[in-house]
């Protein structure tokens, strides 16, 4: 989705040449009549995520240095481009000592309002993304730095706000890739224990024969090769967090050791003869199925319920679409920066390949496709090209649900980088008409990548084709080349008719 300026003058002639710049130059338009407006759109019950706003410095009711005093006090971090047709010098310091970004003078040419706006914007993802790496580095990565826009996290970030307050063991759970290590340090950095130690511990990767000196340390001299005393990743962590990722990896008899310094939050290093008191708050992460694991006896049962106290399972990508484009261009930022490149974003139709691809190794296949892609690319933005595996894998990775004589046309104006959160349920809200729809995708796969039964991908296709066309019985059985009748019968067979609203008889009047 592109990103969102606000356009704050009280001349409508001049608000509307400025909205068609902005909407010609690839952004969302907003617009406001006068600064108190501006207010209400910015900080109102109903408030917009705001990338940019383009401010008249000269207006009857609020004018622009008063609504930028509001802004601060508010707590807003937006770029503002100042533009007034009074270009003397004072005016100039005044507006960037009150925090403007840029300044024009009215009447701006098309090329000084864009090339200002893309300074503007990258700026602040910039700043965005610095700031979030350093809380990462840090340690004080918090929940409100996880970046998604898709309901399917929603729930997700509602659980994980919970166990912050408190020290219940977390497991998370979900595929390989999807973040359960973000996850982790955000539950972290979002609690009392963020000024702690956060040590992460990745099971499936500790040698057999060192994970009990791993965890629980050990002794000089304890063993061959024990030539200094080691305290282990629980003492390291005390106080703290212990995270323990892929832990359905470990071993059982390392799990016995590990379920006794949980039960008594104590360890005892090897070759000691004195237990060593720990306070860790635990977060544990698997990709496997452990309720399977502990069936096949190959998991630990009381292990298991002392681990599973709070379980959360974070879905993965191919569940959560609208995620793609915002952690794509979250990693453009981020990468074009270490690598010293200026690169604008993606056009619209790399952004829609990248959405309509399922991803199968999750955010972390995203990013490395995203660190090649800035690495290859020579322009200001990345094309299709840049992504060999969209192409390569079209026929098998996905499929595109589409009716082509109805389905909207992506316009190819290049779609901008942007660090926003939480943008799209607002922009459906203020205009649903100017979303640029993606195009529906049909997975033939389920959560654990086995292929659907054909009767699961059928009901899919037919709720898809009764939305697509609103109810219209006649039209979706024609669209589908069956009769009224089959279709009527399937929807009976599926005991879909709860599901659609839509019982013989009772459809919408099918148009013409």
């Amino acid at each position: 989705m592109s990103q969102v300026v606000l356009i704050v003058d009280d001349d409508p002639v001049q608000r509307r040449l400025l909205e068609a710049m902005v909407q010609r130059f690839g952004y969302r338009a907003l617009t406001a009549d006068g600064g108190d407006a501006a207010l209400r759109v910015l900080t109102g019950p109903d408030a917009f995520a705001v990338d940019c706003v383009i401010l008249d410095l000269v207006m009857p009711d609020l004018d622009g240095l008063g609504v930028m005093a509001r802004m601060r006090q508010a707590g807003l971090d937006i770029q503002v481009i100042v533009q007034t047709a009074h270009g003397g010098i004072d005016n100039v310091v005044s507006a960037m000592r009150a925090g403007a970004t840029d300044f024009v003078v009215k009447p701006a040419s098309p090329e000084r309002v864009e090339v200002s706006l893309r300074n503007a914007l990258a700026a602040r993802a910039l700043a965005g993304e610095l700031q979030r790496v350093k809380r990462s580095r840090d340690g004080t990565l918090t929940l409100s730095d996880v970046v998604t826009r898709s309901p399917a996290m929603t729930p997700v970030l509602k659980a994980a706000e919970k166990t912050s307050a408190s020290d219940i063991p977390v497991l998370l759970d979900g595929e390989s890739g999807v973040g359960k290590e973000l996850m982790a340090r955000a539950i972290h950095g979002s609690g009392e224990r963020r000024a702690r130690p956060f040590v992460a511990v990745n099971c499936g990767a500790l040698p057999e024969h060192l994970i009990e000196s791993i965890l629980f340390g050990h002794e000089k001299g304890a063993f061959t090769g024990a030539t200094e005393r080691h305290t282990g990743k629980f003492v390291d962590a005390d106080g703290g967090t212990l995270f323990l990722d892929e832990v359905g990896e470990l071993p059982l008899a390392a799990q016995v050791k590990l379920l006794r310094a949980l039960q008594e939050s104590e360890v005892e290093p090897v070759g000691s003869r004195k237990a060593v008191k720990v306070d860790v708050r635990i977060i544990s992460a698997t990709n496997r199925d452990l309720i399977a694991e502990v069936k096949a006896g190959r998991f630990r049962e009381d292990l298991f319920y002392r681990l599973h106290v709070f379980p959360i399972t974070i879905p993965p990508l191919r569940q959560r679409p609208e995620d793609i484009e915002a952690l794509a261009r979250h990693f453009v930022v981020r990468i074009a920066a270490e690598q010293g490149k200026r690169i604008r974003g993606f056009d619209a139709e790399t952004l829609h390949a990248l959405a309509a691809y399922r991803w199968p190794g999750n955010v972390r296949q995203l990013e490395n496709a995203v660190y090649r892609a800035v690495v290859m690319t020579d322009g200001d933005t990345i094309g299709i090209g840049e992504f060999p595996q969209l192409a390569a894998s079209r026929g098998d990775a996905m499929v595109n649900v589409s009716a082509p004589d109805t389905a909207p046309r992506m316009e190819t104006t290049p779609v901008y980088v942007d660090g926003s959160i939480g943008l799209q349920e607002r922009m459906l809200r203020l205009n649903p008409s100017a979303m640029t729809p993606t195009q529906p995708v049909l997975s033939l796969t389920d959560d654990r990548n086995d292929v659907k039964p054909l009767e699961d991908i059928e009901r899919e296709v037919i709720r898809f084709a009764i939305e697509h066309y609103r109810g219209q019985m006649s039209e979706v059985a024609r669209r589908l080349k069956i009769g009224r009748s089959t279709l009527y019968r399937k929807l009976e067979t599926l005991q879909m008719h709860d599901e659609t609203s839509i019982a013989p008889g009772n459809e919408p009047a099918d148009a013409g």
